[in-house]
């Protein structure tokens, strides 16, 4: 099980973290204070290290990967985090979904080198899944995969609606590789994990000197993804600020770098998703209504779990198949009672949630099969 050391002074900041980690399927430690970091790091072996004192808080296990929570939301507060090697910055009061799509970004890491051997707690994976299959065959899938089939040759773009761990990252490249941009690039970009006053910089690029810390040109997310798919994630958490420029970018299809006054024409395909319901946003002022009409021309539904219980058996048995495979397993069978109590179990977090049941149940249960105890004990 993934590994999560929280580092905080308020006890609150700290309780809530570890209560939303906990039922996201990962395993916490809570520290009050800095100071206690390196001897509970060394004990507990954490996979990521989140600290809500960052003020040159330095990883105590050098290669672990650390996000800095900072009620200083200020760029020099954002880069001062990065020089110290934090991987994201996400200020306070943390946003759920910008810190979970932060923690799942930072917990995609490359396969360890020769040089740098597996540790005890480390499970061994042969490679990080790279699948872009759908799974299941409810009619509700039937229906989103014949609509993925039909907008998918055209540019239209497409908003895909959805709750958290449905899966709207996967529809949207399904849609760019059925696509006639399929051999262009797919650029994503994960509006909730960027700090807003860094969003510009990161969607358009910046000439070397715009501001402190360039120190070289660098190409945007819209210039990366020319001939090819933008996918604008969690787009409902833009800032108002950010979303006007986005809405210029679309309407003219031209981007300017921050610190220059030249256009670049980008031929982009844009597809945008969120969890919220734009609709309220738009009522309550935190969503532009010209961008989602703009975003909107196709819109596509992903169902949660619930919609579709007769996908669960696919779907373990695909993700067994997987995840044995990762860790160099031999594929594990799991007995038709234990597939039924998880058919039975509320699926809050969706098919995300599902993926890590099964691969808990993979690491602990027995050697080559997954019982109905074994479900009773690990997934509820």
């Amino acid at each position: 099980m993934t590994k999560i050391l929280v580092i905080d002074s308020q006890r609150s900041v700290r309780n809530s973290l570890g209560e939303l980690l906990k039922h996201e399927g990962f395993e916490v430690r809570l520290v009050e204070a800095v100071s206690e970091a390196a001897a509970a790091a060394a004990e507990f072996h954490p996979n990521l290290i989140i600290c809500g004192e960052p003020e040159g808080f330095v990883s105590p296990l050098g290669g672990v990967p650390w996000i800095a929570l900072s009620a200083t939301a200020t760029m020099d507060c954002a880069i001062e985090c990065m020089r110290h090697r934090a991987v994201d910055f996400v200020p306070k009061p943390v946003n759920v979904a910008r810190l979970l799509a932060a923690v799942r970004l930072a917990l995609t890491t490359e396969e360890p080198s020769a040089e740098e051997p597996h540790t005890h707690h480390s499970p061994i994976r042969k490679k990080p899944c790279q699948s872009f299959e759908m799974i299941g065959s409810s009619e509700i899938m039937c229906r989103l995969r014949t609509m993925i089939t039909r907008i998918a040759p055209s540019n239209a773009r497409v908003l895909i609606l959805g709750e958290n761990g449905t899966g709207k990252e996967l529809v949207a490249r399904q849609i760019h590789l059925q696509s006639l941009r399929s051999e262009g690039p797919f650029v994503e970009v994960n509006c909730a994990a960027i700090p807003s006053e860094l969003i510009e910089s990161e969607l358009f690029g910046h000439e070397k000197g715009a501001f402190t810390s360039a120190v070289r040109q660098r190409k945007g997310k819209f210039e990366q993804a020319i001939g090819g798919t933008l996918f604008l994630d969690e787009v409902g958490d833009m800032s108002l600020a950010a979303q006007a420029k986005v809405l210029r970018a679309l309407q003219e299809r031209k981007i300017c770098r921050v610190g220059s006054d030249k256009d670049i024409e980008v031929d982009v395909r844009v597809i945008a998703a969120t969890n919220k319901n734009l609709e309220k946003e738009i009522s309550r002022g935190n969503f532009r209504e010209d961008l989602y009409h703009r975003l909107g021309v196709v819109v596509l539904q992903v169902p949660p779990v619930s919609q579709r219980v007769e996908d669960i058996p696919q779907l373990v048995e695909y993700f067994l198949d997987e995840i044995c495979s990762e860790y160099c397993l031999p594929t594990k069978t799991i007995d038709e009672d234990a597939m039924s109590e998880l058919a039975d179990m509320t699926w809050s977090g969706n098919v995300r949630q599902l993926h890590n049941v099964v691969e808990r149940l993979v690491v602990l249960s027995g050697e080559d099969h997954i019982s109905c105890s074994d479900v009773i004990s690990y997934a509820r």
